[in-house]
């Protein structure tokens, strides 16, 4: 199997990379690349992202294909793909960090600035916060409700499919912090720096095995 992190410069992903080596412990390839040919071979796909939206959008469409090989992978082919802090972000309509910057348009939504209620709640979220759990999801398999994740972000992603949040957390209000549509998943928080409980996550994504019937699709959204 082939699990392909990609690098398309969004800034420093080396957690990301160690954390997923680790997990598949040698019995899974981790790729770190932007090579579309490779991309398309690829089982899995990880989607990371640090800095701004703005920025992270201009980085990967700055890459001649990437954005319409990850399309290709995710939505037309149906396989697995996870998206990380900005790299669910990435996934919105639009976002609004630093200027109105079109989105991927994977699902239907915007990324709005958090609600700091005049100073009451700090900018950046950083750190460790509780999640509540939603619904059911495959990366959650083991995953206790009220586990602690830790963050880095001052933007919300807001769907307008409320179905697919599979977690939310509460800071200045509910913030969606977690996806999931068919083979489409997302955190908002950093399962790689997420001690032993991310890991786990990581583990469900690698250990996925979805067969996705296109029928099915025309039913569930």
């Amino acid at each position: 199997m082939n699990v392909t992190i990609v690098d398309y410069q969004s800034g420093n992903i080396s957690s990301v990379i160690n954390s997923f080596t680790e997990v598949a412990k040698g019995k899974v390839n981790i790729e770190v690349t932007s090579d579309i040919k490779k991309i398309k071979l690829s089982d899995k796909i990880v989607l990371p992202g640090q800095g701004s939206f703005k920025s992270c959008i201009e980085s990967l469409k700055g890459i001649n294909g990437l954005a319409d090989t990850l399309k290709e992978f995710a939505i037309t082919n149906k396989k697995p793909l996870l998206g990380i802090c900005v790299g669910l972000q990435m996934f919105a309509d639009v976002g609004y960090e630093e200027a109105e910057t079109k989105g991927l348009g994977w699902i239907s939504g915007k990324v709005s600035k958090i609600d700091n209620q005049n100073g009451k709640f700090k900018l950046p979220h950083i750190g460790w916060n509780e999640i509540e759990i939603q619904k059911e999801s495959k990366i959650f398999k083991d995953i206790k409700n009220k586990s602690h994740m830790y963050f880095v972000h001052s933007y919300e992603f807001i769907p307008e499919d409320k179905s697919v949040i599979s977690a939310t957390t509460d800071y200045s209000s509910k913030i969606v912090c977690s996806i999931e549509r068919h083979n489409l998943f997302g955190t908002q928080f950093h399962p790689e720096k997420s001690d032993k409980v991310g890991l786990k996550i990581i583990e469900n994504f690698i250990k996925l095995s979805i067969i996705f019937n296109p029928v099915l699709s025309l039913f569930s959204g």
